[in-house]
């Protein structure tokens, strides 16, 4: 996609290659979504405790109360018809069954508060018991009507852009220079495998960003140390080529667990190192041929109007040059100025129709761990030089 032609964010001059005092810590919270989708979660407030007084009667505390009947839209909108109850509890007993969840015996209410009833039970109930809590809604479809469901792992607001300087530097570290060749394996399977975009490609969305930027540090070639300023996107462009020849490398892979089963650890660092590589053997191992995409939500069509609605995956999860210094702190200041200006982030889905046909045994247990082990890889290669210094080995 050529992201310069769809975009026209940050060409103001205070977005320019601005140099700063700190930069961002990569996998973060950076942005703010104005109009973020509410799901459901998993919810730690409970009951405050508290203790009545002396002789006053505390029968009314032994009392269950169900909730008030509210008019919902989505039961509504079926027609008070006997019909659509038992396609109702039809479609409602094959989402429990799905979701191992015990329904809610409803039979001794009048219709329409026991649809209402078992509505809001059933989304008490996914609360509680399922990772990645669905959203369910009724849907109509011509003569049909039945429950779907919508799985989704929650992204936040956080950028997953894992930084190949420390990489290179470990790699050229006697000391940790073992780290780095096991870390190579879990790159190298980011990127071939799981599909992680890589910043020196064209086609990727920070590629475009590097060269917009460089272009904006080009024009301002009056500016003081504006040659030093290029020399740093010299350096990220020769350090990511570097790096990406040796991910490209599919011996990486093939050596994956001989690098793990021959790795001794002697420190902290070293067996945070060997855990995360473990998760990433782990996933592959599981996982051979699942890229981190293929979940993704299906744009019906591509138009400027669908692109300015979300922000798509490949936009927060690449490989970087780094994450710290006045270029990724500039970089970083256009993302958020982007983002900002779109409704939601794109986050990988799932969707179950229970319309009397099995639904699909799928789940996201793939996309929880990747995003897990793409957090760990972020925090270590961030941490890299402070931690190692730390145990000194």
């Amino acid at each position: 996609m050529d992201y310069a032609k769809d975009n026209n964010f940050g060409k103001s001059a205070a977005a320019r290659a601005k140099k700063t005092k700190r930069a961002s810590r990569t996998a973060q919270r950076v942005c703010v979504l104005d109009a973020e989708t509410q799901r459901c979660g998993r919810g730690a407030e409970r009951q405050t405790k508290g203790s009545a007084c002396g002789g006053a009667s505390d029968g009314f505390l032994k009392v269950s109360f169900l909730p008030k009947l509210q008019r919902d839209k989505t039961v509504q909108a079926c027609g008070e018809i006997p019909k659509m109850q038992e396609v109702f509890f039809a479609s409602l007993a094959q989402l429990s069954e799905h979701y191992s969840i015990e329904p809610m015996q409803t039979g001794q209410f009048e219709y329409p508060y026991k649809t209402a009833l078992a509505l809001w039970d059933i989304g008490e109930k996914l609360k509680k018991s399922v990772l990645n809590c669905p959203e369910i809604r009724l849907l109509k479809d011509g003569k049909k009507t039945y429950f779907i469901s919508e799985e989704k792992h929650s992204t936040g607001t956080t950028l997953y852009y894992i930084p190949i300087q420390p990489l290179y530097q470990m790699l050229h570290d006697p000391r940790h220079k073992k780290n780095a060749q096991l870390l190579v394996s879990v790159c190298s399977y980011l990127y071939h495998v799981a599909d992680i975009p890589y910043f020196r490609q064209e086609n990727s969305y920070l590629h475009w960003m590097y060269e917009m930027h460089r272009d904006w540090t080009e024009q301002d070639d009056e500016t003081e140390g504006f040659q030093k300023d290029l020399g740093e996107f010299d350096k990220a462009k020769f350090i990511g080529d570097r790096i990406e020849q040796k991910i490209f490398n599919r011996i990486n892979l093939a050596v994956f667990q001989k690098r793990l089963n021959a790795f001794k650890s002697r420190d902290a660092f070293d067996r945070e190192c060997v855990l995360t590589a473990r998760k990433a053997f782990d996933l592959y191992s599981e996982y051979p041929n699942e890229s981190i995409f293929r979940n993704a939500p299906i744009r019906e069509e591509d138009t400027d109007e669908s692109e300015n609605e979300t922000i798509g995956m490949e936009k927060y999860i690449s490989f970087i040059y780094d994450t710290k210094g006045w270029l990724y702190e500039s970089i970083a200041e256009s993302i958020n100025s982007e983002f900002n200006e779109y409704g939601a982030m794109d986050e990988p889905t799932i969707i179950k129709c229970f319309n009397g046909v099995d639904a699909p045994a799928v789940s996201l247990d793939f996309e929880n761990r990747l995003f897990a082990l793409l957090d760990d890889m972020c925090q270590i290669l961030y941490n890299y030089k402070t931690t190692a210094d730390e145990y000194g080995n």
